[in-house]
């Protein structure tokens, strides 16, 4: 029968407590949500609704076809000169999500005979670029610079090292700087994903190379998302002038997709003026991290210590987990629940979002659901 090994995989996944269901959300949800990626609680601001309304008013529904066809209005290319200059880079380029953007960075930039070299807990999407490129990919410790230098060393040739900026199970940092200090040792671009340090680290928000001094660098890549901390919809790739030209004219995520709707790009345009105007959004954000990090330790739990706006808190099981998080949604909070395959190491998790627009009443709530409900 055709798909019939689906039926057996769906069984596989059934007794391991992997099955997967998706769970539509009213515009109205009564729950507090930590589950998203809306950083800097932007997605519903008015600001950032009319953007994306004033857009399609202008523009229409649809991009229309290709960047390189009919997607490009005026709109796209504002938004890149402006993404660009917030984050202290020469040049961006707008995608229709940020996984066609690592796509795009890892398979343009890493061409026949090239090496990269990627970290073990790497984002999906940067896996899958490398996957897809033409180097070859040699997979390193988490957050091992040192590593990183022993595999450069052992290639003649281009090389490129691919790096989250903040990991999104954990919410870790990579160190930037040795990873840039050890590319530079051998001649090696760096690519970093910057999509959960856009809009909570660096001054203002203007990321985590902003922030150690890696923007602008000539020799350093980074890709973004503007669904996380810009509350809207779709990816970029920030970088030095020629390397955003060569995107244009390699990058088949960008080539051969269709551009990134108006009303996206004019939410994402929106959401970067305010916090140019707001920086303290960021801050806030952090610090809404490490107070949650804070009370559920004092709780007993085991949670990470978060580098940015992620928060983990560490499950006894898959199936502890997708329990946990049940009880805590039947107590009125929404929380992420990570579980292999989706986690590298194994470990089931909670994930929780730390919101610049949390109260200190959310917070205590959330603290108190989350303790009251662990297995």
């Amino acid at each position: 029968m055709a798909f019939g090994w689906i039926d057996e995989q769906a069984e596989l996944r059934r007794r391991a407590g992997l099955v997967r269901t998706l769970r539509p959300r009213p515009a109205d949800s009564p729950l507090l949500d930590l589950a998203s990626n809306d950083y800097l609680g932007l997605a519903r601001h008015p600001e950032v609704a009319e953007g994306a309304a004033r857009a399609a008013r202008v523009w229409g529904g649809g991009a229309t076809g290709s960047r390189l066809v009919t997607g490009t209005t005026e709109l796209h290319a504002e938004l890149e000169r402006e993404l660009a200059a917030f984050c202290g880079f020469e040049a961006a380029l707008v995608f229709s999500s940020g996984y066609a953007a690592n796509l795009a960075a890892v398979t343009a930039l890493a061409p026949h005979g090239s090496l990269i070299v990627s970290d073990a807990g790497n984002h999906a999407s940067l896996i899958d670029g490398c996957r897809l490129a033409r180097g070859t990919t040699q997979v390193v410790g988490h957050a091992d610079p040192e590593a990183v230098r022993k595999a450069l060393g052992t290639h003649r040739g281009a090389a490129v090292v691919v790096s989250d900026t903040v990991f999104s199970v954990d919410g870790d940092a990579a160190p930037l700087a040795g990873l840039a200090a050890a590319c530079r040792e051998h001649g090696a671009g760096l690519v970093v994903d910057d999509a959960h340090g856009l809009g909570v680290l660096g001054d203002g928000g203007r990321g985590a190379p902003h922030a150690v001094g890696l923007a602008g660098a000539d020799d350093v890549v980074v890709t973004v998302t503007l669904s996380k901390s810009l509350g809207s919809q779709g990816g970029a790739v920030l970088g030095p002038a020629r390397v955003i030209d060569h995107l244009v004219n390699a990058a088949r995520t960008f080539i051969f997709d269709t551009g990134l709707a108006p009303a996206s790009a004019g939410a994402a345009l929106a959401a970067v003026r305010l916090l140019g105007r707001e920086p303290q959004r960021a801050a806030r954000a952090r610090a809404v991290a490490a107070d949650l990090h804070a009370r559920l330790t004092a709780e007993g739990l085991q949670a990470v210590r978060p580098d940015a706006a992620v928060v983990s808190v560490r499950a006894p099981s898959p199936e502890g987990a997708v329990r946990w998080a049940a009880d805590c949604r039947a107590a009125g909070l929404a929380v992420g629940c990570f579980r292999p395959p989706s986690v590298p190491d194994g470990v089931s998790r909670l994930r929780l979002t730390a919101r610049a627009d949390l109260s200190e009443a959310q917070i205590e709530h959330a603290v108190r659901v989350i303790g009251g409900t662990r297995p």
